[in-house]
């Protein structure tokens, strides 16, 4: 059994929709962060779950690897094809299927992204809220079970997919979930692929959970002087039951970073960026409440906003906190490592990791999604020099490890892929990491879904 006879077959089911052009294979070897170009056999084209069940079924009986591929955002090389094979790449499948908007769900294929179903939601007055900075496809945010700047309102996909179908590695299509709000119809096999970073199979459509547009939203940025100020105010508003839609920490490097990225002129110091959705009254309600926590904080500034095009401008600065990260040292390369952490262990954490950045030789900075104790740190460092990826990797481990001591994660949104796969048995212990290698062994047995992923490597 070879890659190379899958490929004949593949070519001829496929036609031109399997690619070998060295463009494309460079193009699906590429990561956003440090990882070294590795390109796939090929790079096969699907426009349907048949076609995909079809492509599965002579990938498992020639044992050929299958790599699915959405808009290639991830941060730990999920997408990466470390044993070869295939890349399935899924950007044209992209439909939205059907609008149930008595229902609030939607059914839309997984390579739509998140910015197109919005904006195919706009006339009906609801919208998918989750949001993970990237302009993500919808199916690999499912496979890495995706959250963002809007989970401490909206949730994560957990909580906003209703239902898959799934292709299973031996071409088997299954259904899980449907449009019910709840069931207890046995094992729950939706959950069980969404961050399952495509191990156990690959998603063709999903079922999703809408949330009505709100009627206003008010957007704020905070300026602190210090980061516990500004994380007692998260956690203070949030025990007042003020009901945030984001609220952003970014410290001062990533300020200063901002301004020379954008020729900004922003305090170089830390900030929150806030937003409220409601009503008109409950809006200016909630602003209200929460400018009275971070006055009592020790809040230096504040800049309110109701209009689209000045939230926009102060969202800036959070959407592009990656690049202004990277401003910071030109040429630069970068880990970029995220953990969560319980909200009352979230300060510490915070300070533990500037710590640990300041005694060592790499610029760091520090943001993150803190209404729910997540938080990323942008580890600059020249990807070429194996000193410096070395003590990047050595500040993300200890952040890890930091994390599960007091009850956290060793990843709350990036996922694991390669990057974390080393982490694992740290979180979960042994047998807990041995139940999801069994958990793949049983719909994978010539583990050719994303092998070298997720699971210990045999």
């Amino acid at each position: 059994m070879t890659i190379e006879t899958a490929l004949t077959e593949l070519s001829s089911l496929l036609g031109d929709r399997l690619s070998r052009s060295k463009s494309d294979l460079e193009t699906h070897g590429k990561s956003e962060t440090y990882f070294p170009l590795t390109p796939p056999d090929a790079v096969a084209y699907p426009l349907s779950t048949e076609d995909v069940s079809a492509i599965l079924r002579i990938c498992h009986t020639h044992e050929c690897p299958v790599v699915a591929w959405g808009t290639g955002t991830s941060l730990e090389a999920h997408a990466l094809a470390v044993q070869g094979g295939i890349c399935l790449d899924m950007t044209k499948m992209n439909r939205v299927v059907e609008v149930a908007p008595e229902d609030f769900a939607v059914t839309v294929e997984p390579g739509i992204t998140r910015e197109e179903l919005n904006t195919e939601l706009r006339a009906t007055g609801l919208f998918f809220p989750v949001d993970p900075g990237a302009n993500a496809s919808i199916g690999g945010m499912a496979a890495t079970r995706a959250s963002g700047t809007t989970t401490v309102r909206y949730g994560s996909m957990r909580d906003n997919v209703l239902g898959l179908t799934v292709v299973l590695a031996d071409g088997r299509i299954i259904k899980t979930g449907g449009l019910a709000r709840k069931s207890a119809a046995g094992y729950d096999l939706t959950s069980l692929f969404l961050g399952s970073e495509g191990t156990l199979g690959i998603i063709t459509s999903l079922t999703l959970r809408l949330h009505g547009q709100p009627e206003a939203i008010s957007a704020a940025a905070c300026v602190f002087e210090t980061v516990d100020d500004a994380v007692a105010t998260v956690i203070e508003t949030m025990q007042s039951g003020v009901p945030m839609a984001r609220i952003e920490l970014v410290d001062a490097d990533t300020a200063r970073g901002f301004n020379i990225y954008a020729k900004a002129d922003i305090p170089e110091k830390p900030h929150l960026l806030i937003e409220f959705h409601g009503s008109e009254s409950g809006v200016a309600e909630q602003a209200e409440s929460f400018g009275e926590i971070a006055q009592d904080n020790n809040a230096l500034a504040f800049r309110w906003s109701n209009r689209p095009e000045e939230r926009a401008e102060l969202w800036k600065i959070r959407h592009n906190a990656y690049y202004a990260s990277l401003a910071l040292r030109p040429g630069a390369s970068a880990i970029v490592t995220d953990v969560c952490v319980p909200i009352s262990k979230l300060a510490d954490a915070i300070k533990a990791a500037q710590a640990d950045i300041a005694a060592s030789f790499l610029t760091g900075p520090i943001l993150g999604h803190v209404g729910d104790g997540n938080f990323h740190a942008i580890l600059l460092c020249d990807k070429n020099d194996p000193k410096e990826v070395a003590e990047a990797k050595r500040l993300a481990t200890e952040m890890s490890r930091r994390s599960v001591e007091v009850g956290g994660t060793i990843t709350g949104e990036h996922g694991v892929g390669m990057g974390k796969l080393g982490l694992m048995e740290l979180e979960h212990g042994s047998d807990g990491w041995n139940v999801m290698g069994d958990i793949k062994k049983a719909l994978d047995p010539t583990n050719i879904m994303n092998p070298g992923k997720l699971t210990r490597q045999n």
